[in-house]
């Protein structure tokens, strides 16, 4: 993951300064992004497990690396940040990466079956008790008249 950081910093910025033009932002900034941001997320999603992509706890560094990077190349571009352009690109990475997740961010998964098992249990033992009470009380009610 730290990769990034042994990427001379002064290379990255004479690229982005060659790749984008004067006049901000536009395709070039869209570019630049996708060659440094989304390049760099894309290995570092690759590096992790495909089932633990929906893990905040797994993903939150490397998506605050992409948000930081998105950031920068902005403001050596003289881009506001955030844009539309931004904005563009994170859907395009969360309909990639995150289309299956949860709002919550969490993976959806089954509780223990020490949790579990009570809750499954407990209506079916229930269930059975009240119709025996049932079966039983009527029984009873026949023979007084």
């Amino acid at each position: 993951r730290n990769r990034f950081l042994k990427f001379p910093l002064w290379f990255f910025e004479l690229s982005v300064s060659q790749c984008v033009s004067a006049s901000g932002c536009g395709p070039q900034y869209e570019l630049a992004i996708d060659e440094f941001c989304l390049a760099k997320f894309r290995l570092d999603m690759q590096e992790l497990d495909q089932g633990h992509w929906c893990s905040w706890e797994d993903t939150v560094e490397i998506y605050g690396e992409l948000t930081n990077c998105t950031f920068l190349v902005a403001l050596k571009v003289g881009c506001f940040w955030p844009n539309r352009l931004v904005d563009d690109f994170f859907i395009r990475v969360h309909r990639h990466y995150f289309h299956d997740c949860s709002l919550s961010g969490r993976l959806l998964r089954d509780p223990p079956n020490g949790i579990l098992g009570p809750f499954i249990a407990v209506p079916i033992l229930v269930t059975l008790l009240m119709t025996a009470l049932v079966v039983w009380r009527s029984k009873r009610s026949e023979g007084i008249v």
